[in-house]
């Protein structure tokens, strides 16, 4: 145990953000550094409890009080050694994880929970600062060959598995960079590309090979991709958005998330001067209260807008977690995420249990305004408040309301007639149907991440992609030294 003591004498502290003023003006991540000597009072705070319940919220089952412990004790370079056990790619999580395994801390119960993420993400920058993080390849190569098709944190973490297993591994990926949402979802200020690119240079280093520009089933057919590969995992996530069908929706200026975010990311690739759809002198309304959404305030306030107003149709969270969600599953609180600290202040607002009635346009078809009214839920549905209904300025709208699955075009249609029985190829909630094994309804042909369990974390789709090359190592070789980090059936306690 790092300190008897430690989580009666320290507070949780964390990173101060850098002001407001300061960091609109730029795209750099929004937090300062964290002194050495307030870091190893934030690891001695964890209590190495008898059960690490830590463990049981976080689905790659980090080993939360080994490197706690072993910060505190100054030991970083062993530190990295546990924290790489279960989790590739710890930069990406302690940035972009909301950290069910902070709200399943013990200490959390009655007190404030141990700073697991900034301690996390400190383990992994001052190993890459240090030279620790370097190319594993594998000692010996199967002759095996796999297709990873998408290359999100489940795909990157399958491919970087199954190289490090010895097989020949090319991760397909229809944009023209590699990282999915990592890389066009989101934005430089919660994290900065170089993060992105300093581990594929790893990964590139290691065996792994990337082939951008590729729509597999439309520039690479099935038939040949199954001819080519003894084993494709599939990882696309789910990018099928939800769309609002209300009067005006085909007006101009409203935009799906994932329409606008990834125009902003290329502007700081370089690709673009500025993007063509700006949020720059525009009253801008964001519908959609989750971390997509305040994805697109950041960006919009970054771009120079007038307003920004978020809206959310659910009611107001509690501040403090509710009798409804008890300790350990993760609770549903209200959250002041950097984006918000922004919106408000300049002046912009979130508005809860309100929805969208109509976009109204100007003489040129362009958005002008939306027309809400309150409503009631959402225990019996989402009920109008009679005479709350009102307009909000609007020139530009992002819809920021998640994701119903993957798409089904030509690649899951193509396999989906492949399989013993179609029609079982999609599970009832359209995502790819997998077994125990993570392989679909086709054999050799596995699934992970969000296109086999839907929208979800980035914790899930890490190990859900470790988890996934195991199985494909096991399917090619007939064993596997890969670690499982969770069967396909479990459920999150988020």
């Amino acid at each position: 145990m790092a300190d008897p003591k430690g989580f009666l004498t320290h507070a949780r502290e964390l990173p101060a953000r850098r002001p407001v003023d300061v960091r609109i003006r730029d795209w750099r991540e929004v937090y300062e550094d964290f002194p050495k000597p307030a870091l190893t009072k934030q690891a001695a705070r964890c209590m190495d409890c008898g059960i690490p319940f830590c463990h049981n919220g976080c689905p790659l089952g980090n080993l939360i009080p080994e490197w706690n412990d072993l910060v505190y004790r100054d030991d970083w370079r062993e530190a990295i050694e546990r924290l790489h056990a279960t989790n590739n790619f710890p930069e990406f999580t302690g940035r972009l994880c909301p950290a069910p395994c902070e709200a399943a801390c013990v200490l959390g119960i009655n007190s404030d929970p141990v700073a697991i993420k900034r301690v996390e993400v400190e383990i992994i920058d001052r190993a890459f600062a240090e030279g620790w993080v370097t190319p594993q390849p594998p000692a010996a190569k199967t002759g095996k060959r796999v297709a990873v098709v998408g290359s999100g944190p489940a795909g990157l973490a399958a491919a970087q598995q199954l190289t490090r297993a010895g097989h020949d591994v090319v991760v397909f990926e229809r944009a023209d960079r590699v990282g999915g949402l990592l890389r066009y979802g989101i934005p430089e200020f919660k994290m900065e590309k170089r993060h992105l690119d300093r581990r594929l240079a790893q990964m590139r280093a290691e065996g792994t090979e990337f082939r951008t520009g590729v729509n597999v089933g439309v520039d690479i057919t099935v038939e040949r991709l199954r001819e080519e590969f003894d084993a494709i995992v599939l990882s696309g996530g789910a990018t099928a958005w939800r769309d609002l069908p209300v009067a005006g929706r085909e007006h101009k200026g409203v935009y799906q998330a994932m329409e606008y975010l990834p125009l902003s990311n290329r502007v700081q690739e370089g690709d673009l001067a500025v993007s063509p759809v700006s949020a720059e002198d525009k009253h801008v309304v964001v519908i959609g209260g989750g971390d997509t959404g305040a994805d697109c305030v950041g960006t919009a306030v970054r771009q120079g807008a007038l307003s920004v107003t978020q809206l959310e149709i659910m009611p107001k969270p509690p501040g403090v977690r509710p009798d409804s969600q008890p300790w350990p599953t993760y609770p549903m609180l209200f959250k002041m995420e950097s984006a918000h600290e922004e919106l408000e202040d300049g002046g912009g607002a979130r508005v809860y249990a309100a929805s969208t009635t109509e976009f109204v346009a100007d003489d040129q078809g362009r958005v002008r305004a939306l027309r809400l009214v309150d409503v009631e839920g959402p225990a019996a549905g989402f009920r109008p408040i009679p005479g709350t209904e009102r307009e909000v300025p609007a020139q530009l709208v992002t819809l920021a309301m998640g994701f119903l699955g993957p798409e089904k075009g030509a690649l899951l249609t193509d396999l989906a007639a492949l399989a013993d029985d179609p029609d079982e190829f999609f599970d009832a909630r359209g995502n790819v149907a997998r077994d125990k094994s993570y392989m679909s309804g086709v054999e050799g042909v596995f699934v992970a991440g969000d296109m086999g369990r839907g929208q979800s974390l980035i914790v899930w789709a890490i190990a859900e992609g470790r988890s996934a090359a195991a199985a494909a190592d096991r399917f090619l070789t007939g064993q596997t030294a890969l670690p499982v980090a969770i069967p396909p059936t479990a459920r999150p306690l988020v």
